[in-house]
């Protein structure tokens, strides 16, 4: 099996940082992104971008820019989408996706997605950690886990599918990866989430306590 292909995840609009591009946000001297880039290459065949607008802003990092090819900014499945096509004229078989404002996420993220998906029908897994003990007596049973569908192993073969999903108006990522079986791969989240996020200013603060 071939190395899958990286896709960092920052075609979103930002709207509780004000809007613009979080992965320039800086932590820790550096912006976000290069922590992300840093954490994912070497993990990976190649990176590209999913990010929408004006290309040159990212120029300075040297990776391909993809655009969503679906209008109306329709969520990190577009950014699947735009991943898996630019994979498939690479000749990969995959790609694992990475969000541009989680720079904690697992150094050995992309080895244990494909762990998970062995027994699967296709290349597809999802990242995860347990539920903190109060979500988990809320939930009533089941699956005591959160998944984090930004974070993912995608095969190249079901991107037709994929384009059919989103053109019928498919957004919630859970959806359709349980409707191909995708497997989940569970991370530790002690002392902290890996898969944190910097979605507000006070994340952004929290972030860079972390880094330092």
């Amino acid at each position: 099996m071939k190395q899958p292909l990286g896709v960092i995840l920052a075609g979103g609009l930002a709207t509780r940082m004000g809007g613009g591009d979080k992965g320039l946000l800086e932590i820790g001297g550096e912006p976000l992104l290069q922590r992300i880039i840093d954490r994912i290459e070497p993990q990976v065949a190649g990176v590209a971008l999913n990010a929408n607008g004006d290309a040159a802003r990212f120029a300075s990092y040297g990776l391909p820019v993809l655009p969503d090819t679906i209008p109306g900014f329709p969520g990190p499945l577009a950014g699947v989408l735009a991943g898996l096509d630019w994979a498939a004229a690479q000749g990969a078989d995959s790609i694992v996706t990475v969000a541009a404002d989680t720079p904690f996420f697992p150094c050995d993220l992309v080895p244990r997605l494909l762990l998970a998906a062995e027994d699967r029908p296709h290349l597809l897994a999802l990242a995860c950690t347990p539920r903190d003990g109060e979500e988990a007596l809320k939930s009533g049973g089941g699956r005591k886990i959160n998944r984090h569908p930004t974070f993912g192993l995608w095969p190249v073969a079901l991107r037709d599918d994929l384009r059919a999903a989103l053109t019928d108006g498919l957004r919630k990522v859970v959806l359709w990866t349980d409707r191909h079986g995708a497997g989940e791969a569970l991370f530790p989240a002690d002392p902290f989430d890996p898969f944190f996020n910097v979605n507000t200013p006070e994340d952004l603060a929290r972030a860079r306590e972390l880094a330092a």
